[in-house]
Parts: C-alpha cells; sequence; structure tokens
C-alpha cells in the first residue's frame, strides 16, 4: 500500500534550539511515513523528459515526500501536478557548476518563486571558493537568500564537498550560513564522489542548531540513509527514495 497515513511531523521538524542526530534518525527511521518527512525525491539528469517528471509528482503524491527537486524547465510542470498537496517545489539554480553570474540567479531565482517553486538550491561558486575569493561566495549567497526568503521559499547551499579541502569545507560552510542558507547540502551527485558521513558529521558541527544539514549524491540504500542521520543530516535528498522506502517496508 501507498504511504498514505498521516504522521504527526512535529518531531522531524528542524529545531534550531538544539538538535540530537541519534534522536532524530530514530524518529525518521521508524517507518516508512516518517522517513518520506525527510527525504527531497530529486529528478536532475541531463535529458529529463516530461513523463518523467509526471511520474516523480505522481510518487511524490503517493508517498507524501518533503518535496521534490527538479530543474528550473520543470518547474511549472511541477507546480500544475502538485497543486492544494502541500508538497513544495524545489529547483536547481547555477546547477552543477556553480559558476553562473549573480545578476542570472537573482533573476532566475524571481521568475522560478513567481512560478511557485518553494524550495531553491544554489550550488556554491566553486572557483571563487577556490580562488580564495570568500567575499565573492557571501556575495553571491546572499544575492539569492533575502530574495527566496521574502518569497516564503528556502535556499540549501550545495557545498559540494568531495572537491574541497578540510579547509574549503569549513569556510564554504560558515559562509553559506553567514549569507542566509537555510541548509548546507554536500553534493550535486554529478561531480565527484558524494555524501560521506564524514562531511556531514562536518558539517553538523560548523552548522550545529543553526541551520539544516542535507546529504546528497550517491545515496542508494537504506543503511546509507540511517548512517547520514546519525551522522547529523535531517535531510536526505536522492533519486532513490521509492526504493530506499521499499526496504523499510512500503509497499
Amino acid at each position: 500500500m501507498a504511504v498514505t497515513t498521516p504522521i504527526d511531523r512535529s518531531e522531524l521538524e528542524f529545531n534550531h534550539g538544539s538538535f540530537d542526530a541519534d534522536a532524530f534518525a530514530a524518529v525518521a527511521l521508524s517507518s516508512p511515513q516518517a522517513l518520506t518527512a525527510v527525504i527531497d525525491h530529486t529528478l536532475l539528469g541531463p535529458a529529463v523528459t516530461r513523463a518523467q517528471v509526471e511520474t516523480l509528482c505522481h510518487e511524490a503524491l503517493r508517498y507524501r515526500f518533503a518535496s521534490i527537486l527538479v530543474h528550473p524547465a520543470s518547474v511549472s510542470i511541477s507546480v500544475g501536478l502538485l497543486s492544494g498537496s502541500g508538497i513544495p517545489v524545489g529547483v536547481a539554480l547555477g546547477f552543477p557548476f556553480g559558476a553562473s553570474l549573480v545578476s542570472t540567479l537573482r533573476h532566475e531565482a524571481a521568475t522560478l518563486c513567481r512560478l511557485g517553486a518553494r524550495q531553491f538550491e544554489m550550488v556554491v561558486p566553486l572557483g571563487q571558493l577556490k580562488s580564495g575569493n570568500h567575499h565573492a561566495v557571501h556575495n553571491a549567497i546572499h544575492a539569492v537568500a533575502p530574495l527566496v526568503h521574502h518569497r516564503g521559499a528556502i535556499l540549501k547551499v550545495i557545498l559540494e564537498t568531495s572537491m574541497l579541502t578540510m579547509q574549503e569545507k569549513l569556510l564554504a560552510a560558515e559562509i553559506a550560513i553567514q549569507a542566509g542558507a537555510d541548509f548546507i547540502k554536500t553534493s550535486t551527485g554529478f561531480l565527484g564522489s558524494g555524501a560521506t558521513a564524514a562531511d556531514i558529521a562536518l558539517l553538523r558541527g560548523v552548522a550545529g542548531a543553526r541551520c539544516g544539514v542535507c546529504a546528497s549524491g550517491g545515496i542508494q540504500s537504506l543503511a546509507q540513509v540511517k548512517a547520514f542521520l546519525e551522522a547529523g543530516a535531517n535531510r536526505i535528498a536522492t533519486d532513490s527514495s521509492v526504493s530506499i522506502l521499499g526496504e523499510l517496508g512500503a509497499e
């Protein structure tokens, strides 16, 4: 049967006063219904079809995922298909290289807000970070964060941790939080090796209870989800959502 039973998701709400990874993981893994509340159901391949978008949205409606994540070109159809469901449509900006002009990011974010997107994911400007231009990194993120917040949306900043040194991970996480990120996220899933439990623990150490931490990149099993939640993630982004739920007993 589909995961349609209503649950009390208050225990899975991110509490900015404190964060207990073990307790959060225990609740999130307690049932398929609870796990869906922390999964972003993603579709970000290079040749996405309308039929794939429709399937993504139907799966989101069936299982009640926390959100879906699509390319800008798929936002309008996704918003239409999920209208009235309460499931937010997320969209990737500057994806996957983080090399867009700031003016482009702002224009695209404003347009997509008007189309109904309510979660935004931008890739940290990797070139600027690697060049040591931390002011430019902050400015790029801060150019988007207030804009989407003003329209009732949230911003996740993808750090692409597998391509960063330890120092760069620490700096990027802190800059993103200071610039207004609601979540810091490990990976696009298209560069490097994806999420690791060690990187999740590192990001949670920087974030504390100031923002969320999202594990993304190469997540295909319940065992990985468990490891990442226990390391400190409070959101999981994957295109293997349905099969992972199947491991937990969802039909």
